[in-house]
């Protein structure tokens, strides 16, 4: 659906806890004119982190990140709405509101109309079939596969166990799980160290509009303690020593299009902390009302509010993991949303032995683009129960953070590639990458396999090359340690000096040299630092 068909219809967003009179509606504004927040001040808005993370990757602060004019919000509140959120990114104001008075807010001169999109309920299942097993409280050295017990399989099928004999956990990296709830998270002694350690950076409910998470449903526990879990030959997380925000997004008592909102929301307070990695253990494909239900022509990765929201992360800078969806043995067997995004890794389900678990959902997407991106073990995962025992489940809920989790090491440990080089990196590990298909996507990705393309394909970047006038060129170059300053000197073929700037080594540096005006022909790109220097020939057309 284009976007001016989006701003026509409307559609309301309501939850069923509201009361008859008053429901929830998204309302999309016209403009962010005379905002009082400014691009070139970012950190009006974003953290320090959020900031740096888009320096490193070369993505510009976009007048699409500024929040919504303060204006507006109480222009819309003076009509008696409540106010639930704003959203950066929609330009949109949450409201809870009479069906009365949403003509009056309608008719103010900034609000162009309310979100129209057909929305989706949770499709997550896979948590029921939970079994008991016996806990260790014993602490012993870590980095020993004979310590993982129970998740060993999970582990070693993606190649963590290599991951962390080379060191990475997921140290420094800042993880954002959007939910349903993690009951008794911070009780439960699989995450002791989580909490001992004060990693738990922050927490919000978006459904409740308040900061406590601990009480709700117990599915992003379990999620969690796949990720972060660290109880010795019991239970450990691909990145248990990363760091976790912890949103509450969904309301599981019910399937409701305003959980589509929430998740925007808990996606850009993800941006705004400075998340890294963004795990998502939900998925949408109907509603409590049918008329509100999906259809398989909108998993086109753009017409879903949540797919669109989730598209809106991933131009950020922040990777996003997300379930593919359970649905493989029902009639409807796709994948759901936010599952059809082409920027974000859609992770199906597959047994021990790597053959497909049968709930895991088809692709491809409506457009016909491959999904699910990857496949990791969610057939008997082990995870934690919020009674404090490990146990095992099923689905996608399940095998979405294990991958989330090995991306979290693999950016770890290549720190300079983009969130969507690391997708580029693990999708080609995957063991079916030469021959894809709707069932398993490029198959069970790989840590050794994804370091070594990374190390092949990603040393030096230099592009557009050729370039013309009017491009930035991009530089990144990753076979030299953090925090090198680098020379680029641009020479002409009588090599004579034409361009030069400094920049350091941890980040991708951009430049143009459009004031220059070079000739068309042949250029010479030198790059020095500490230890090394490269050469690279540069084409302008």
């Amino acid at each position: 659906m284009k976007k001016s068909v989006l701003f026509l219809l409307v559609l309301v967003i309501s939850g069923v806890a509201a009361q008859a009179q008053n429901r929830k509606y998204l309302i999309l504004l016209k403009d962010k004119a005379n905002t009082p927040y400014s691009v070139s001040r970012p950190e009006q808005f974003l953290s320090q982190r959020a900031i740096q993370r888009r320096g490193k990757q070369g993505i510009s602060v976009l007048e699409k990140d500024l929040p919504v004019n303060p204006t507006y919000v109480a222009a819309i509140r003076q009509t008696g709405a409540k106010i639930w959120f704003t959203s950066r990114w929609a330009n949109a104001v949450l409201v809870e509101t009479s069906e009365s008075n949403l003509a009056t807010i309608r008719a103010l001169p900034f609000v162009q109309g309310v979100e129209s999109n057909r929305s989706i309920g949770n499709a997550r299942i896979g948590y029921a079939q939970l079994t008991a097993n016996p806990q260790k409280n014993k602490r012993e050295q870590i980095d020993d596969p004979t310590l993982y017990g129970n998740s060993s399989d999970q582990l070693i099928q993606i190649g963590v166990d290599k991951m962390h004999a080379q060191g990475f956990h997921g140290e420094g990296m800042l993880v954002a799980i959007l939910d349903a709830g993690f009951r008794n998270a911070n009780q439960v002694p699989f995450l002791a160290p989580l909490f001992q350690e004060n990693r738990v950076v922050g927490t919000y409910d978006f459904v409740q509009k308040e900061t406590s998470v601990y009480e709700d449903d117990s599915h992003g526990l379990g999620v969690l303690s796949i990720m972060a879990g660290y109880q010795e030959r019991q239970l450990i997380g691909p990145a248990y020593k990363a760091s976790y925000l912890l949103l509450r997004t969904e309301d599981a008592a019910s399937e409701t299009p305003v959980e589509e909102a929430n998740w925007l929301l808990g996606a850009e307070y993800a941006d705004s902390t400075g998340v890294d990695v963004i795990n998502s253990s939900l998925g949408y494909t109907t509603f409590d009302d049918p008329s509100q239900n999906h259809t398989y022509q909108d998993l086109n990765g753009q017409t879903t509010l949540i797919s669109r929201a989730a598209r809106w992360a991933a131009e950020a800078g922040m990777l996003v993991v997300v379930s593919a969806g359970n649905e493989g043995n029902d009639p409807w067997h796709y994948i759901g949303a936010p599952a059809d995004v082409p920027t974000v890794l859609s992770i199906g389900a597959v047994d021990r032995n790597g053959i497909r678990s049968p709930f895991s959902s088809f692709g491809p997407t409506a457009d016909g683009r491959i999904k699910p991106d990857l496949v990791a073990l969610g057939s008997g995962t082990t995870l934690g129960s919020p009674g404090g025992t490990v146990s095992a489940g099923n689905g996608t809920s399940y095998s979405s953070p294990l991958v989330a989790a090995l991306a979290a090491g693999f950016w770890q440990a290549n720190p300079r590639l983009t969130a969507q080089q690391v997708i580029e990196c693990l999708r080609q590990s995957g063991s079916q990458f030469t021959r894809p298909d709707a069932e398993l996507g490029y198959g069970i990705p790989n840590f050794e396999r994804a370091s070594a393309i990374a190390a092949e394909a990603y040393s030096l970047l230099i592009y557009p090359n050729p370039f013309t006038n009017a491009d930035r060129l991009t530089v990144q170059w990753n076979e030299i340690p953090l925090n090198q300053t680098i020379d680029m000197m641009v020479t002409n073929s009588a090599g004579q000096v034409v361009w030069r700037q400094n920049y350091t080594s941890d980040r991708v540096a951009n430049f143009s040299l459009q004031t220059l005006s070079l000739s068309p022909g042949l250029y010479f790109l030198t790059l020095s630092s500490e230890s090394a220097k490269r050469t690279v020939k540069l084409m302008k057309y």
